[in-house]
C-alpha cells in the first residue's frame, strides 16, 4: 500500500515548562484530506496544530521530544529552516486577524516577502487566491479599501486567502469558524470541501457536527493523548474506545 500521508508524529512529547502538553502522540495525516482533531478544552489539540508548523518555539521555555515528518524530513532537524515551514504549512487562526492594511496588500504581503513582485504577477496571484476562498466577487471592487471593514466571515476567508497565497501543501487550521455565525460557517466549510482537492488540511474543531461533516478522518485527543485515531465514519459510529464514544456522545467533555 502506498504511503499517502503528507505528515507523521512520531512519539511526539511537548512541554510548556514542566507542564507536559503532549504525550507520545504518534499519528498519521494524509494527502488531499481533512484530518479533525477534537476534544475537550485544553487537551494539546491546538498545541499539536502549532507544533506542525514549528510556531509554539516562540514561546519561552518550550521544548519538543520526538519527530514530525514532512516530505520524508523531521522540520525539527538542527538543518531545517521554521520560516520555510511556515510558508509550506499555512495556518488560519481561530479569529480572523487581517493585517490593518488594504485587502489587495494582506494578500501580497507575504509573497512579497518571499519575492513575488510585478503588478501582473501579484493581481494574478490576489485574484487566484481570493477565488479560492470564495471572496473575490465579494470584494473585487474594493481592493483598495481596509480590509478591517469586512465582516467577520469575509475577514476569515481573507485570512484563508492570505494564508493560500503562500502557496502552502498543507493548511492549519485552529477553530476556524468558533467566532463565526451559521451562515459564514457553512461557507467555509463549502470551502474547504473545496479546497482539499489541492491541500491537506488539518481542523481542530469543537463542534463536533464540523467534524464529522467535513472530515475524513478523525483523532481524538484528551489531556495530551492521542486516545483514537480512525476514518471519521468509524469514529463517529463505532469508536473503539469508551472515552471516544463517551465524549461523542456528550456524556463529558
Amino acid at each position: 500500500m502506498q504511503n499517502n500521508n503528507v505528515i507523521e508524529t512520531k512519539n511526539v512529547n511537548f512541554y510548556y515548562g514542566d507542564f507536559k502538553a503532549l504525550t507520545d502522540v504518534t499519528m498519521p495525516f494524509q494527502r488531499n484530506r481533512v484530518t479533525a482533531l477534537i476534544g475537550p478544552s485544553g487537551c494539546g489539540k491546538s498545541t499539536l496544530l502549532r507544533l506542525i508548523n514549528r510556531m509554539n518555539e516562540l514561546i519561552a521555555g518550550t521544548r519538543v521530544e520526538g519527530e514530525i515528518i514532512f516530505d520524508g524530513k523531521n522540520i525539527y532537524a538542527p538543518e531545517i529552516d521554521p520560516v520555510e515551514v511556515r510558508r509550506r504549512i499555512g495556518m488560519v487562526f481561530q479569529k480572523p486577524n487581517p493585517f490593518p492594511k488594504s485587502i489587495f496588500n494582506n494578500i501580497t504581503y507575504g509573497p512579497r516577502l518571499s519575492g513575488t513582485n510585478g503588478k501582473a504577477a501579484l493581481e494574478a496571484l490576489v485574484e487566484h487566491s481570493l477565488r479560492q476562498a470564495s471572496l473575490w466577487d465579494e470584494v473585487k471592487d474594493i481592493l483598495h479599501q481596509s480590509a478591517m471593514m469586512l465582516s467577520g466571515g469575509q475577514q476569515q476567508r481573507l485570512c484563508i486567502a492570505r494564508a493560500l497565497a503562500m502557496k502552502p501543501e498543507v493548511l492549519l487550521m485552529d477553530e476556524p469558524t468558533s467566532a463565526l455565525d451559521p451562515i459564514s460557517t457553512a461557507k467555509i466549510e463549502e470551502l474547504i470541501e473545496e479546497l482539499k482537492k489541492e491541500y491537506s488540511i488539518i481542523i481542530v474543531t469543537h463542534n463536533m457536527q464540523q467534524a464529522a461533516r467535513i472530515s475524513d478522518f478523525t483523532g481524538f485527543f484528551y489531556i495530551g493523548k492521542l486516545i483514537e485515531y480512525n476514518l471519521t465514519e468509524k469514529i463517529f459510529t463505532t469508536p473503539a474506545v469508551k472515552q471516544t464514544e463517551d465524549y461523542i456522545t456528550g456524556r463529558f467533555g
